[in-house]
């Protein structure tokens, strides 16, 4: 059976096997921590740029403070995206686990990427949660660094609960993500109907044990080719349904066609714009 399922793979990965056919109608375009390339990173202000460009899909990263709160951000570090430095100019290397979240509020995490956006702020995972309730969008969540903090998946979802957006309505519109297998498969098993992604290019011999606890797989677009999407649209994952594949991050029309033609099913981009633009004038 093994010998089988790895010949079937190997067909699927030689160079004149045919890919899923793409509908570049029907691809998903997630706005890569928001609208990350006209708003600052991983803001409420990234989400809303997101909201009024019209997509519904934002990506965003979770870690969690010193006192236990979880907050939305990508870096370990807050040295990149706030004034840290100044406000706390002796508490090098400023990671975000060092930090309470109170001190984290202080923060200004807009003026690194414009002036227009000076004051704002690191918003909690609460806050965040309550804003994209507002403005009606879905959430692809990552797991960020769970090796920083242990119980991290543990917690988010805990968190998510107590959002209301772990009932079916809102299940429809979350997606949980992380570049950690082991994660992923917690989140599975504690809450098998959230649907799960996993970062990274697994190798076509290990696609049927990811597919027992992850609903998509998820690549940096530069791993791809038609072979290797063909290859993860044959496993169904956990919910009887096949693998999908979302490819980051592409952000220039050129580069989102070419995924496009390799028939993924959606790509993650700090340009939604663009790349939407590009898949309609294919």
């Amino acid at each position: 059976m093994a010998a089988a399922v790895l010949g079937t793979v190997a067909l699927l990965l030689s160079p004149t096997s045919d890919a899923r056919a793409g509908d570049e109608s029907e691809t998903t375009v997630i706005a890569h921590r928001g609208a990350s390339a006209y708003a600052p990173e991983n803001t409420l202000a990234s989400i809303d740029k997101a909201a009024q460009l019209g997509f519904t899909w934002v990506e965003n990263d979770v870690q969690r403070t010193k006192d236990g709160e979880l907050v939305v951000i990508h870096d370990d570090s807050l040295q990149r995206t706030t004034n840290v430095e100044q406000v706390f100019p002796g508490r090098a290397p400023w990671k975000v686990k060092d930090f309470t979240a109170a001190e984290i509020a202080r923060l200004d995490a807009g003026s690194w990427y414009s002036p227009a956006y000076a004051g704002t702020r690191v918003p909690t995972l609460k806050d965040y949660m309550c804003h994209i309730e507002h403005n009606h969008e879905k959430l692809l969540l990552e797991i960020k660094n769970p090796e920083l903090y242990p119980g991290l998946a543990q917690q988010i979802l805990k968190q998510l609960g107590s959002e209301g957006w772990l009932d079916q309505r809102h299940l429809k519109r979350l997606i949980v993500q992380s570049f950690s297998a082991d994660s992923i498969r917690t989140v599975h098993e504690l809450r098998p109907a959230i649907t799960t992604a996993y970062l990274g290019t697994p190798t076509a011999a290990q696609l049927h044990q990811f597919a027992r606890f992850t609903d998509l797989i998820n690549p940096s677009y530069g791993s791809l080719s038609k072979g290797y999407v063909s290859a993860v649209h044959s496993f169904e994952g956990p919910h009887d349904k096949p693998l999908r594949v979302f490819a980051w991050t592409v952000n220039d029309a050129a580069t989102a066609r070419r995924v496009a033609g390799y028939g993924v099913d959606g790509m993650i981009t700090n340009k939604p714009d663009v790349v939407k633009a590009a898949l309609g004038s294919n």
